[in-house]
């Protein structure tokens, strides 16, 4: 069969065809997870007005929420575990108002929500997996990461407070630093020896999860990004573009602790991005030189009078502990 003579026009009408078949099935996708949202809140209502009406208690553990689940698997099938019913009770606890919740966020990633047990990180993930469209996947690493703690160790009490009601607000280069950074993803032993080419390797073989860690705005450029300086070459490990920021990231990689001669390097070369890679509308770079390990009291000496951004972080190869991150958090909100 031959196409229609105006073949331009006949692939406009398949284009369109094709927009109307997906933007239906997105609704549809949209519509079942609303009525599913409030189908678990609904559920999770009606058991927290029974105990208020009565003396039974819905504990995990408890009689009532282990005679529901098996009832209503027996009349409804699958989906209504002991605490699958358990988690419906915690939405509508953690979530009083159903107008509040974000279409965008599925029943699954409110399962994972209703896992984080503190108020102020769950409205940070909360609001950042709306702003930023995280996965389940992905919201799961953050959480494990420990990211909320992390970023809140770097703030006083107002910003703490502020990083838990609007999310992390990306307006100056400190904002996209994290220290330390967390790299479980490319499953390195830590008493394995590794050199830093191999280290950066491994990033790049994972690049993408990478990215997740580094944070949003995050464009990649390139490795090894070669300098020339009067014949001489040197090498930024791995160099980055952020979006918010409008300049360049360069990422310098450290499998030992930092020395004040990495901070000079990591100088030259956002010396040379200003001048010579730049241009109209660029802000200036910002270097992160990402060790193994650092020095405090060094770093803040060799960064002392360099008007550059450059921020000094560890990296660390295992998921932190998040209870004692946890503590740190709260002893700064208790201050």
């Amino acid at each position: 069969m031959s196409l229609p003579q105006d073949k331009n026009k006949y692939l406009k009408l398949v284009q369109s065809i094709g927009n109307t078949i997906e933007g239906a099935r997105n609704r549809a996708i949209k519509a079942v997870n609303t009525e599913l949202l409030r189908a678990n809140w609904e559920i999770g209502k009606y058991i927290v007005e029974f105990e208020q009406h009565g003396n039974e208690k819905a504990e995990y553990g408890s009689a009532l929420l282990a005679t529901l689940a098996k009832d209503l698997k027996q009349r409804f099938g699958k989906g209504f575990s002991k605490s699958n019913v358990y988690l419906m009770r915690q939405f509508y606890l953690k979530f009083p108002i159903f107008q509040t919740l974000s279409g965008k966020l599925s029943w699954s990633h409110y399962a994972e929500l209703l896992g984080v047990s503190d108020d102020s990180a769950r409205e940070f993930y909360l609001k950042q997996c709306d702003n930023d469209n995280w996965s389940v996947r992905e919201l799961k690493r953050q959480i494990n990461s420990s990211l909320f703690e992390r970023l809140a160790l770097s703030k006083d009490k107002k910003g703490i407070l502020e990083l838990a009601r609007d999310g992390l607000t990306i307006s100056q280069p400190r904002d996209i630093v994290k220290d330390p950074y967390v790299l479980e993803f490319l499953k390195i032993s830590e008493e394995l020896r590794m050199t830093e080419s191999s280290l950066e390797q491994k990033i790049i073989d994972n690049l993408q999860v990478f990215l997740l860690e580094l944070g949003k705005g995050f464009s990649f450029v390139g490795r090894q990004y070669r300098i020339t300086l009067d014949n001489d070459h040197f090498y930024v490990d791995l160099v980055f573009y952020h979006r918010i920021l409008r300049c360049f990231v360069l990422i310098d990689l450290k499998t030992r602790h930092v020395k004040h001669y990495d901070i000079g390097q990591m100088n030259l070369y956002l010396n040379y991005f200003q001048n010579e890679e730049n241009t109209a509308g660029d802000n200036s770079p910002i270097g992160i030189v990402l060790g193994a390990d650092k020095n405090d009291i060094l770093v803040e000496y060799a960064i002392g009078g360099i008007s550059n951004n450059i921020f000094v972080s560890k990296y660390q190869l295992y998921l932190p502990d998040k209870k004692e991150l946890e503590n740190k958090v709260k002893e700064l909100i208790n201050e």
